[in-house]
């Protein structure tokens, strides 16, 4: 009706009531997460239902089927009753008395979708609640309705905005099929794996766990791996996660960071646009790369990114467009959240600007240590010295034969580089980089490593450290604002009232002395007493210690005191 892609997958979805069952009246609500089947009491009876690893898709969809029934297949249900007499063995000798089948509707990360649509201003969702509906409506309800009103939610929905999730969506029956299995810590979905490729890497497709006649895949490395991360304790990996860690800190290691959102922000407004919604001064000269966030009307943080000035004609797309322009760099998890906002905020002030995405265009490697400019000093064309490339400057350069933009840049805390490179460029940069890297045991590492490298620097990820209900200040961020300046910049104003009333909140750091994990959300104590919870936590090898980061606490709370 509206050209808005909701990309649910409607499953057929089934429960049998059965016959009288005598004594069962006090029985609890059982749900089996093995057998992956639930036993719920009805009146005398029971009824009995599961997610199953073959459902069948609801393909063609009428919209004239409203609040009709499937007729139910036995050979796809059966396994649930398998289930069901297993844990309630009575079940054998009880009758059917009712069957129900319906359409039940299931997104592939097993998220609700909410918010304002990417493709129509004004449209909302609400809906995609994975057979949860009844459990999660009020409080999504509520905060839909703020989100309508007020243009953002009260509460973090990060996960439910269906601006972030939308580009990893894949049709699939796996978050169906687990609906019923536990969650973990470092838990990856494997469908999706092949929605995005960058150059360097490659995956096996989705096998749909051999269901639908799919001839399973075999020696699937990755799902072996992934397996043995199904724990609460230290992973089977936290060895090799250390390695990478390590050889970063001591020497030198290379991460893929493909996976990034690269923007090009163009036109004739592109000045006063930059200036409106960044809130660092990036109108510095060509050849600058400033670290900034972006707000919204709340003061709160809707990103952090690195914003490049770009001197027209220095390179071809792309490298760079032929006007003046700003080029933007955004963690890939989030690049579709930031699109929409950037494109919103010029909507709203009617800035005569493109933004353009060229994400798929260029990969992106990041050469990360004290050795880094050693390694890259054999492979780029350029003076890697202080003088000639300082932090935060970025430039055209020649690697192995190609041109790729490098930016000294870190996200670690490490001397170090980043190369971003047209598509076709990147296997032969790559092998350039790995090859003279040999001689200093360069390592692959990966976003594991990251994670701890970067919260043993406090530097904050959007999103898992920094929210859209903190502003820059509560943060720890406040050098990213240019308020000493008198631009003026979406949210200033909101940050001009905290500094001058003072910060009541705060994002807080420690560590502890144990040996154990900790993953984030585990609730605080002090004397007994329950004074916040963590929103992230990581192990730092350089350190030897669990680092946490709190949820904001009040600045008269009991952690800021100690």
């Amino acid at each position: 009706m509206a050209g808005v892609k909701v990309p649910l997958i409607a499953m057929h979805h089934a429960y049998v009531v059965t016959e009288r069952i005598e004594g069962i009246q006090n029985m609890p609500n059982v749900r089996d997460h093995d057998a992956s089947v639930y036993l719920r009491l009805q009146g005398d009876a029971l009824s009995v239902g599961g997610y199953e690893q073959n459902p069948i898709f609801w393909e063609e969809v009428s919209d004239k089927f409203a609040f009709s029934l499937f007729d139910l297949d036995w050979d796809v249900f059966t396994q649930h009753i398998e289930g069901a007499i297993n844990r309630v063995p009575a079940l054998e000798q009880t009758g059917i008395k009712s069957t129900v089948c319906g359409p039940e509707s299931f997104t592939a990360d097993h998220k609700p979708l909410m918010g304002e649509a990417p493709e129509v201003r004004g449209f909302f969702l609400g809906c995609g609640f994975n057979s949860a509906g009844m459990m999660l409506g009020g409080g999504c309800g509520r905060e839909l309705a703020h989100w309508i009103i007020h243009g953002r939610p009260e509460k973090d929905m990060y996960g439910y905005d269906i601006r972030i999730t939308m580009k990893r969506f894949h049709h699939s029956h796996e978050s169906y099929a687990k609906n019923y299995s536990v969650v973990f810590p470092f838990d990856e979905p494997l469908a999706s794996r092949n929605m995005r490729k960058d150059p360097f890497h490659q995956v096996k497709d989705y096998d749909y766990y051999g269901a639908y006649d799919i001839k399973k895949n075999v020696n699937y490395k990755y799902n072996e791996l992934l397996g043995k991360e199904y724990t609460f304790d230290f992973p089977p990996h936290h060895d090799v996660i250390k390695s990478e860690c390590l050889s970063c800190r001591n020497g030198v290691a290379v991460f893929d960071m493909s996976y990034f959102g690269k923007f090009y922000l163009t036109g004739p407004d592109a000045k006063k646009a930059a200036d409106w919604l960044f809130t660092a001064d990036v109108n510095k000269k060509p050849g600058s790369t400033v670290y900034t966030c972006m707000l919204n009307k709340r003061g709160g943080a809707e990103a952090d990114l690195t914003v490049s000035r770009l001197e027209p004609g220095s390179a071809n797309l792309p490298l760079a467009p032929e006007s003046n322009a700003y080029y933007l760099a955004i963690g890939g998890g989030v690049a579709e959240h930031n699109w929409n906002h950037i494109r919103t905020v010029l909507q709203d002030q009617g800035f005569r600007c493109q933004l353009t995405d060229y994400s798929e265009d260029m990969g992106m490697i990041s050469i990360q240590g004290p050795k880094s400019r050693e390694v890259l000093q054999e492979v780029l064309e350029a003076d890697l010295s202080n003088e000639a490339f300082p932090f935060s400057s970025h430039k055209v350069v020649k690697a192995a034969g190609h041109q790729v933009r490098a930016m000294r840049l870190s996200f670690v805390g490490e001397l170090g580089w980043e190369l971003h490179i047209p598509r076709d460029s990147c296997l032969p940069v790559y092998q350039a980089v790995m090859a003279a890297g040999a001689k200093h045991s360069i390592i692959n590492s990966g976003y594991r490593a990251i994670d701890s490298l970067s919260i043993e620097k406090g530097y904050r990820h959007w999103h898992a450290d920094l929210r859209p209900d903190d502003t820059p200040l509560e943060a720890g961020l406040a050098f990213t604002c240019k308020l000493k300046s008198s631009i003026p910049f979406q949210g200033r104003d909101r940050l001009e009232k905290q500094k001058e009333e003072g910060l009541r909140r705060r994002i807080v750091c420690f560590t502890i002395d144990e040996k154990v994990p900790m993953f984030g959300l585990e609730a605080i104590f002090r004397n007994g007493v329950p004074i916040g919870h963590l929103r992230r936590s990581d192990y730092g090898f350089f350190i030897d210690k669990t680092i946490m980061l709190t949820d904001p606490v009040g600045m008269s709370g009991d952690l800021n005191n100690q």
